[in-house]
């Protein structure tokens, strides 16, 4: 009677294994939105093997992500660069063309020159899956228990620098894309465009446009800009410069389509990540 007994009793090791388990398979279903760095020969040279077998940032098709990383590329990379060279020419080409609507999975862009060691892995893609390593040996780690001293030691430090590295990163910046609308169908488009692009400001970079039909002959100037958050305000642009004199003399109203982030600190939004 007494084995009997005995071999009803749980087996806790195989109990917190299997919990175990079940927590990591949680884990893989989360997706962390991928973060780019184009500002360093190390972070093209990781976009460039990124997209080795790839069209697009992400999906099957052209989205905002394309131009969330197309807008933070201050010149056309170098052709070095075969895969960025070709993705880069081909979302040029929709934005000349027809635009791009697509909402896309979310992505970041880190446009300044560093690039840091923990980042040298390539971008997670979506659905993989993070590989865990099972201990076989009978070693008693307990998964469950609470933090000690010197694991809350670490975590703090842990946290400290990350904050510390934020701190030295630069500002962020945005990509937007704007309607310019004209008075009539009158109105000498490629002078209004060329007024519009005389606007110069610190943290103001002009990028690709395009003609979009409105009707009766009208058409309107669809075109994307790169913004530094802190020095430029969209609002103060187009109240203060676009719609004022000389330029209001070609531009009616101006409309925001799309206002994306491109450098955004996720980690910010969720501390409990840097632990």
């Amino acid at each position: 009677m007494t084995l009997f007994a005995k071999s009803r009793l749980p087996n806790l090791r195989t109990s917190q294994r299997r919990q175990s388990s079940d927590l990591f398979e949680e884990v893989d279903h989360l997706e962390m939105a991928p973060t780019f760095y184009v500002g360093s020969e190390a972070g093209l040279k990781k976009l460039d093997e990124y997209l080795l077998s790839r069209s697009y940032i992400t999906g099957y098709q052209a989205s905002k992500d394309d131009l969330t990383v197309h807008a933070a590329f201050t010149k056309a990379p170098s052709s070095q660069y075969v895969n960025v060279s070709r993705w880069f020419n081909h979302i040029d080409a929709l934005l000349r063309i027809s635009g791009v609507s697509a909402e896309g999975s979310g992505v970041t862009v880190d446009s300044s020159a560093s690039f840091p060691e923990e980042a040298i892995a390539t971008p997670p893609v979506n659905g993989a899956k993070a590989a865990v390593v099972e201990d076989d040996d009978d070693s008693d780690v307990d998964l469950f228990g609470e933090e000690t001293e010197e694991e809350k030691k670490a975590s703090e430090e842990r946290a400290a620098a990350a904050k510390a590295a934020g701190k030295k990163k630069e500002s962020g910046k945005s990509s937007v894309l704007m309607d310019v609308k004209p008075w009539d169908d009158e109105t000498d488009m490629k002078k209004l465009e060329e007024a519009v692009r005389s606007v110069h400001l610190d943290g103001l970079l002009w990028g690709a446009s395009k003609l979009v039909p409105v009707g009766y002959g009208i058409k309107k100037l669809q075109i994307m800009m790169t913004i530094v958050d802190d020095l430029v305000s969209v609002d103060t642009l187009i109240e203060e410069r676009l719609c004022e004199e000389p330029i209001n003399e070609y531009v009616q109203s101006c409309d925001i389509v799309a206002f994306n982030k491109i450098l955004f600190l996720y980690l910010q939004s969720f501390p409990g990540l840097l632990l």
